[in-house]
């Protein structure tokens, strides 16, 4: 750790567990075992808000994927794991929770501390989502079950259905939410009875290796989780073809996850895939205009804009779209720019020099396109990754802006006339992700969601969340789904069994 981030710790008063967890040497989690790349190759962590050195991780090789499969394969096939009864899968996946919890305080700061967002979101957002979506899947663990059948066919059968785990997944976890999306992977995972090699960001990986050292205080046996760092290019690619991964959930961009995708059926492994997003807003006349507006800047500012459901492309009816912009920039000059360990950020940093370089080209991009940049879009002084709030108004739907996924804080908006013309333009994406409605019109509001190619549809709120509902998208957002009980189709074979009875 260089001396920018001891300054940077020591200034917010981070906690002594933090530090210490921060100051070890980094190791990945394979089989129980904490080990180096089987190359000894390390990469640096960068601290987004003073682009300080934090410290190092392992970038695993495939030798060490190949170790981390088959320690799930072994647990799976006949270990421990394999042999403990759902209750007990539950127990042990309550602790893990357990320990989470007790923990919060530790990992919402590693997690501020290693991707840049705010400490308090960190706590109430990701750590509180980690240790909901693991009791929500705990308890799934004794609820999970076939069904007797009656067949109509001649002759005397005795025919059910077993519901069987897929065997070893393999997890590819995003930067932008690196503990919260693992736990939805994991705990349906765990809850099914499967074994899991996870592959965290490498830009984001210590909130995993924290993680793991409280899934072995937990009691967890070794190979039911392994962590592997390092490369996407490297180990994500060979989680893709590797023939002892069962099934496959990857969570990131369009471009990467159809590479990915494409590799994992060559195979016919089980696949779930949660992409970009490009989610329209819908805002009308008979809305509450100010708090309209201040949800829609929440839903596109939260986490400096790096969430695949963000809603980046708002759409105003003509008559309150000046009205709207107002209230919308007066709410956004309010929203506080600052390392993510300041008590009181909303705008952190990016994650990265390229993530922040990706997104001012695509706000020079909106000017060169005849956007009208009516808040934000200037660099912002001194270190760290940070881009200001923007927002253009008066976009067109062929704008690059308006299409591709930016993933930062940048709102693109328009007016529109009436129902058709809207429902035309927020379908008009090859995203489907999300969507939102504003409006106190539940007649109008109900009408309009079937029509709506999104995943999730939220009214006069944007981005809620919880385990119990599924998560996942439409048309290039992706297939599959993550949390609700959606999700454990996809982690289950169904198994018809027949026996013929006598006489």
């Amino acid at each position: 750790m260089d001396t920018i981030v001891k300054s940077y710790l020591q200034k917010f008063g981070v906690s002594e567990a933090t530090q210490t967890f921060l100051g070890k040497v980094q190791k990945m989690f394979i089989g129980g075992a904490w080990v180096e790349a089987s190359d000894g190759q390390t990469s640096e962590v960068i601290e987004p808000s003073t682009e300080g050195v934090i410290t190092r991780i392992p970038m695993g090789t495939t030798a060490d994927l190949d170790r981390a499969v088959q320690a799930a394969r072994a647990q799976f096939d006949g270990g421990a794991w394999r042999q403990a009864k759902p209750a007990e899968r539950e127990r042990m996946m309550q602790r893990l929770a357990d320990l989470i919890e007790q923990n919060a305080a530790e990992l919402a700061e590693i997690e501020s501390i290693d991707m840049g967002k705010s400490v308090a979101f960190a706590r109430d957002v990701d750590i509180q989502g980690t240790v909901d979506t693991l009791r929500y899947f705990a308890g799934w663990a004794t609820k999970l079950h076939g069904r007797t059948v009656e067949p109509s066919l001649p002759g005397n059968y005795l025919a059910y259905t077993r519901k069987e785990a897929v065997g070893v997944v393999g997890a590819i976890v995003p930067w932008n939410f690196p503990l919260q999306t693992m736990a939805w992977k994991l705990g349906a995972a765990l809850a099914t009875g499967c074994t899991v090699v996870v592959k965290p960001a490498e830009l984001t990986s210590l909130s995993a290796l924290r993680f793991a050292e409280l899934v072995q205080e937990a009691g967890i046996p070794d190979g039911v989780i392994n962590i592997v760092t390092g490369r996407g290019s490297v180990v994500g690619a060979a989680m893709a073809t590797h023939p002892g991964i069962d099934k496959l959930t990857f969570t990131g961009s369009t471009p990467v996850g159809r590479t990915v995708g494409r590799a994992a059926l060559d195979d016919m492994k089980r696949l779930t895939l949660e992409l970009g997003g490009k989610s329209p807003v819908i805002v009308f006349a008979d809305a509450d205009i100010p708090a309209a507006a201040q949800a829609v800047a929440n839903g596109v500012f939260f986490n400096s804009g790096q969430v695949c459901d963000a809603g980046t492309r708002a759409y105003i009816h003509s008559s309150v779209y000046d009205d709207f912009l107002r209230e919308l920039i007066a709410y956004t000059r309010t929203l506080k720019i600052a390392p993510g360990m300041d008590p009181d950020c909303f705008i952190g940093p990016l994650v990265s020099a390229l993530q922040k370089q990706r997104v001012s080209e695509y706000i020079e991009t909106g000017k060169q396109e005849g956007a009208q940049l009516v808040y934000g879009g200037q660099p912002v002084e001194g270190p760290g990754f940070f881009v200001e709030p923007t927002i253009f108004a008066h976009c067109r739907n062929d704008m690059r802006i308006v299409q591709e996924e930016i993933f930062g804080p940048v709102l693109v908006t328009a007016p529109f006339d009436d129902e058709e013309q809207v429902l035309a333009l927020a379908n008009d994406s090859p995203y489907g992700l999300a969507a939102a409605l504003y409006s106190n019109d539940l007649g109008k509001v109900h009408s309009l969601i079937p029509r709506l190619k999104a995943g999730s549809v939220y009214v006069n709120a944007h981005g809620t969340l919880d385990p119990s509902m599924p998560f996942g998208g439409y048309k290039q957002s992706g297939f599959g789904k993550d949390l609700g009980a959606e999700q454990l189709d996809y982690l289950l074979e169904t198994k018809a069994v027949w026996i013929t009875l006598p006489g």
